[in-house]
């Protein structure tokens, strides 16, 4: 017999025991009658000295079956009323520190109350007192029992003789009932039954019962052995489970429950609705599934193919209806702001509503995150009456994930995009693939490449996904892109989009989207209602300007959610009056401030400047910080920067050396100096086209003493004629300088026309002077004086450049 590891519980058990009292050690799947014998592997200390202390003190132990084998720490209610107690045999030490305790039942037992349950149960029990019938009848069913027993042994497969040896040597018949009724093959529940049954004659009576069920499945499997043996061989030994099922489903009268399966599939077919050349294919698999046998390797794979084509949504498509004032509607409630993306997204609902056949275009939602490119794509579907379906290509690395495995794979499935059209259960959904600029390429493939035939509108009317091996028009479906970097987007996947950018929002946006979206939801999230807490305004502009740092909204809605949930605790302790926050009492839920102002970060000191830089996640300012030292005119980069941006701190340090003279600086620096160029926050990594006017201004800076306005921020890239050249993410970086508290942007010339997409507030309280030439951005940003403590010669370089 195989042991068993019972669970204990940690601590040691009390070590007294009171008169008529057992230790009770739950047992798992597994019967102890009395007189057999068993052995369980005991390892947690606790349950070991309990064992350890009633063999010390000569007790016996109470074994009892858990009603639940999975629980770990089973209660009195858990546990059933009878068990045996036995006595422990012998203990072995095991190599992994476990103990083997051999045990032997002795009598049955009914326990009457719990005394302890922590660390170990001890109950109070009465033992059964059980006394042998004197009837002929008794006699004659345990004289029918033992030939029964016989008759079972002699049907195992590897009949047992010691087992039915020992059974004849048995003479006390209570014994020999419980001696049958352990090898019986029964669940645990059963066996417990027969355990709880205190009347010897009833109990014999079950025991017979259990037995001649026995017997008839030992009968029938010898039955189908001999059926089987016959023909069976050295070559057919994998079919015999295969030959058994057959016989069993003959015994039951189940050799019809394939054709009733077949049936079923047969009715699918016909519902599905499928083009003609994918019916004739699914037909051809369906006619190939009815020929092979149930237990055969290839038929779950036919089975799950054919399942994929009849529940795709062949013939299934969602009514369109397209209403203009409803959809203007639904992306107000839906989205503030974005009145270009909404414009647009309009323009092309009206499209759409004059030629419904027409081909549309792909649009992709570009911007940092949490400025709601996917509730867009959500609301575009309500607006059309349409499913939504998203998919995100976040990692995707292999073209399959695209196009599907092809069959001859162990686990082959479609890929995303059939999964997709699954999922939505319709021809038209809209589809979001979301995060295209997350794509990469592997030695699987390129799965950008796969997408271009998904996205073109004159291809993709035959689409094929190498698992199905059947064309599926995606013709119908409204594809929808978002990416946080168009850089990343691969040349051609781009060229099959229209690009919508979403950039971030400035401070009044962020405060209508709070108290007009954001506050109700997470008032509603947290379990509270409207009249239980009440934000000021000034306490969510300081949210935003003190908490978070970022284009979107999403970092905005979780600092109100946790202050809704320290409001909500406050509430569930019983405080019933209206709570309101305001930005005094901010400190008490959020904490210190995460961000401050940064002006406050700035110096006085020469060869400081700041700059203007867009990320992935909307504008921020940069400061770039130059400073000298002895040497032999190296120049030194710091910061994690990025090979673009290393260039054009070499094409500024080229420039400033050239106009060395011009500029009112000795060449002589150059040769007795080192220049070190440093970028803060040197953890993150900083690259772009768009801080060449930023370093060289700090470079002329550093060089001719004279400091820089605190208040000046600037971006552009320079040429090494000394030209202001034309950089992106105007809009990112002049919101990131109202953050900022900039008064006056340097801009290059050509980006004058980018301020058109600003709204008035975010252009409040900025200056902006436009640059054509580096000279330019030099008048503009440095002071004209030189502070004290320069030497004479950057004195008259600091006049000079005045």
């Amino acid at each position: 017999m195989n042991a068993e590891e019972t669970e204990i519980a940690t601590t040691k058990p009390r070590l007294n025991i009171p008169a008529g009292a057992l230790i009770i050690i739950p047992m798992r799947n597994r019967v102890l009658y009395p007189s057999m014998v068993m052995p369980l592997m005991v390892g947690r200390p606790a349950r070991l000295q309990a064992i350890e202390e009633a063999v010390r003190q000569q007790l016996p132990i109470g074994f009892v079956v858990q009603r639940d084998a999975n629980l770990e720490a089973p209660q009195p209610k858990d546990l059933y009323g009878v068990g045996t107690a036995a006595d422990v045999l012998r203990m072995f030490s095991l190599p992994d520190g476990r103990r083997q305790v051999i045990v032997q039942g002795r009598r049955r037992f009914e326990i009457g109350e719990f005394l302890e349950t922590d660390p170990v149960l001890i109950a109070r029990v009465t033992m059964v007192e059980e006394i042998i019938p004197n009837t002929k009848e008794f006699a004659a069913r345990i004289l029918h029992l033992r030939q029964e027993a016989a008759r079972a042994l002699s049907l195992f497969p590897d009949p047992t003789n010691e087992l039915k040896s020992t059974i004849d040597r048995i003479e006390d018949p209570l014994t020999v009932i419980d001696m049958i009724a352990s090898t019986l093959d029964l669940p645990t529940a059963e066996k417990q039954e027969i355990l709880a049954i205190l009347e010897p004659e009833a109990r014999a009576q079950k025991v017979s019962e259990k037995l001649a069920r026995q017997i008839e499945l030992l009968e029938l499997s010898q039955k189908m052995r001999e059926e089987t043996r016959g023909s069976l061989d050295k070559s057919q030994r994998q079919y015999f489970l295969r030959e058994q099922l057959k016989a069993i489903q003959k015994e039951l009268g189940e050799e019809d429950s394939k054709d009733g399966e077949i049936e079923e599939l047969h009715r699918k077919l016909n519902e599905a609705k499928m083009p003609p050349d994918v019916e004739k294919e699914a037909s051809r698999e369906l006619a190939r599934l009815e020929r092979i046998p149930e237990m055969a390797p290839e038929y779950s794979s036919i089975r799950t193919y054919f399942d994929w084509l009849v529940e795709l949504p062949w013939s299934v498509v969602t009514k369109e209806e397209i209403d203009l004032p409803k959809a203007r509607e639904i992306l107000d409630a839906d989205h503030y702001g974005l009145e270009k993306v909404k414009k647009r997204i309009i323009e092309f609902l009206a499209v759409r509503k004059l030629m419904p056949e027409g081909k549309s275009p792909i649009l992709c939602l570009v911007g940092p995150p949490g400025v709601g490119k996917t509730s867009l794509g959500q609301s575009i579907a309500r607006a059309m009456n349409r499913k939504f379906v998203r998919q995100s290509l976040g990692g995707v690395h292999d073209e399959a994930d695209i196009r599907g495995h092809r069959r001859t794979y162990i686990g082959a499935l479609p890929g995303n995009i059939i999964q997709g059209m699954k999922k939505a259960g319709s021809r038209n959904p809209v589809f979001m693939l979301d995060e295209v600029d997350k794509l990469s390429a592997s030695f699987h493939g390129n799965p950008s490449a796969a997408l271009l035939e998904v996205l073109d509108p004159s291809q993709n009317s035959t689409f094929q996904d190498h698992y199905l091996a059947v064309p599926f028009d995606l013709t119908q479906v409204l594809f929808i892109a978002t990416a946080n970097v168009l850089d990343t987007v691969p040349g051609p996947l781009r060229d099959r989009m229209e690009i919508l950018e979403l950039p971030g929002y400035i401070e009044d946006d962020k405060v209508a989207i709070a108290k007009g979206y954001l506050v109700p939801r997470q008032i509603s999230e947290n379990g509270l209602k409207p009249g239980e807490i009440n934000f000021t305004d000034d306490a969510v502009r300081e949210i935003i300007r003190s908490y978070t740092r970022e284009a979107g909204v999403r970092q905005l809605e979780r600092e109100l959610g946790a202050v809704c949930r320290s409001v909500a605790t406050r509430v569930a302790e019983g405080f019933n009056q209206t709570i309101t926050v305001t930005q005094e009492s901010l400190h008490g839920y959020l904490g210190a401030q995460k961000f401050f102002n940064e002006i406050a970060l700035r110096t006085s000191l020469p060869g400081v400047a700041t700059g203007l830089a867009w990320t992935p996640f909307g504008g921020d300012i940069l400061f770039v910080e130059a400073t000298k030292m002895a040497g032999d005119g190296k120049l030194i980069l710091t910061g994690q920067l990025g090979d673009v941006m290393k260039e054009s701190a070499q094409a500024a340090f080229s420039l400033v050396k050239s106009r060395a003279e011009t500029l009112g600086i000795d060449p002589e620096i150059f040769k007795k100096n080192d220049l070190h160029i440093h970028i803060p926050a040197g953890a993150i990594p900083k690259d772009g086209p768009s801080a060449g006017i930023t370093l060289f201004v700090a470079l002329v800076s550093l060089l001719t003493g004279r400091r820089i306005s605190k208040d000046v921020a600037m971006t552009g890239e320079i040429s090494l004629r000394g030209l202001v050249l034309p950089v992106g993410g105007i809009k990112e970086k002049m919101l990131a300088a109202k953050r900022a508290g900039i008064t006056c942007v340097l801009l290059p010339e050509l980006n004058r026309r980018d301020l058109e997409e600003i709204p008035a507030a975010g252009r409040d309280g900025i200056r902006f002077e436009f640059l054509k030439t580096a000279d330019e951005g030099l008048r503009l940003a440095l002071e004209p004086e030189a502070p004290s403590g320069f030497s004479p010669g950057e004195r008259l370089a600091a006049r000079a450049l005045s």
